[in-house]
């Protein structure tokens, strides 16, 4: 696999083009708006600039990563020589469905197709393709050049050799792959969205303050980042889509979304992305400033 084309050029897919370009891979950046794809190249070329700074990697080595990448408007000849395919668009499950039919019809038989997302069904999208043998999972962590974790998920009909050949290419890209079954959230979001859930809840209830329960779970868990900072930076939409899959998935009462999230997406307040959720980012500082509806 040496040519490799990225369907998306939000913050994951600007990311997986960025580690595909550093490691010497011809990258195509595909996505419906030519405005998306000039903000991912100069996102990427930030990214790169900080490396460089950091002296994490030279100014001819960002010259080479960014001449490793063209971008496109036109899927069908975006993915037209592709040895792998990478979607990286919205978690919405139709608009998947409909690319992976595009991908399709329009890549190579020799292809491989992988998707992105973080908790949608592999083997559902596999079955509107004509090779579910050569679809699988694929999911990425943000911010996808630091964090180093694949989650490698393998639908129904996945090839043996296809999971081993995407293995292998994590490898090469400095990640950490893990084989995963396919069903609802995976691992990884099966275990972390009940647990921000689990947040919300507290906080909806009047248990505990934002500032609190992130507090608790940082110095009292050993966190990193609060459960209310983090379901921020996911994005709260992001969240609730997950929470959604889930509980429809297994049809339990303990995936259910709390009123509180379904509110906040309802009105907008997304998060970092957004710029205000349960901290407000407006300011564009480090500094986290609860958002005045909790204060």
């Amino acid at each position: 696999m040496q040519n490799i084309t990225v369907i998306g050029a939000g913050t994951m897919g600007n990311g997986i083009a960025h580690i595909f370009a550093m490691k010497n891979f011809s990258v195509t950046l595909v996505d419906i708006s030519e405005t998306a794809l000039e903000k991912a190249i100069t996102t990427i070329g930030k990214n790169l600039d900080r490396m460089v700074r950091k002296e994490k990697i030279s100014e001819a080595d960002k010259a080479a990563t960014l001449g490793n990448i063209t971008t496109s408007t036109n899927l069908p000849e975006g993915v037209s020589n592709a040895d792998l395919v990478v979607e990286a668009a919205t978690e919405n499950v139709n608009l998947k469905l409909k690319i992976f039919k595009q991908i399709d019809e329009n890549a190579p038989a020799k292809a491989v197709l992988a998707s992105n997302t973080s908790s949608i069904s592999i083997t559902k999208i596999a079955a509107v393709t004509n090779r579910p043998e050569k679809v699988i999972g694929m999911h990425f962590f943000n911010p996808v050049p630091v964090m180093k974790l694949v989650e490698v998920i393998n639908g129904y009909g996945t090839d043996k050799s296809v999971t081993a050949d995407i293995m292998e290419l994590s490898k090469k890209l400095g990640k950490v792959p893990v084989e995963i079954k396919d069903y609802p959230g995976f691992a990884a979001n099966r275990m972390l969205m009940p647990l921000l859930n689990e947040a919300f809840f507290t906080l909806y209830e009047g248990v505990a303050g934002v500032a609190e329960i992130d507090t608790v779970m940082k110095l009292g868990m050993g966190h990193p980042m609060g459960p209310l900072q983090l379901a921020d930076f996911v994005g709260l939409d992001v969240c609730l889509a997950i929470l959604n899959v889930l509980h429809d998935g297994f049809g339990n009462p303990k995936y259910a979304p709390c009123p509180l999230l379904v509110n906040m997406v309802t009105a907008g307040k997304l998060g970092r992305k957004s710029g205000e959720g349960f901290y407000n980012y407006k300011e564009g500082g480090k500094d986290l400033v609860i958002a005045t509806q909790f204060v």
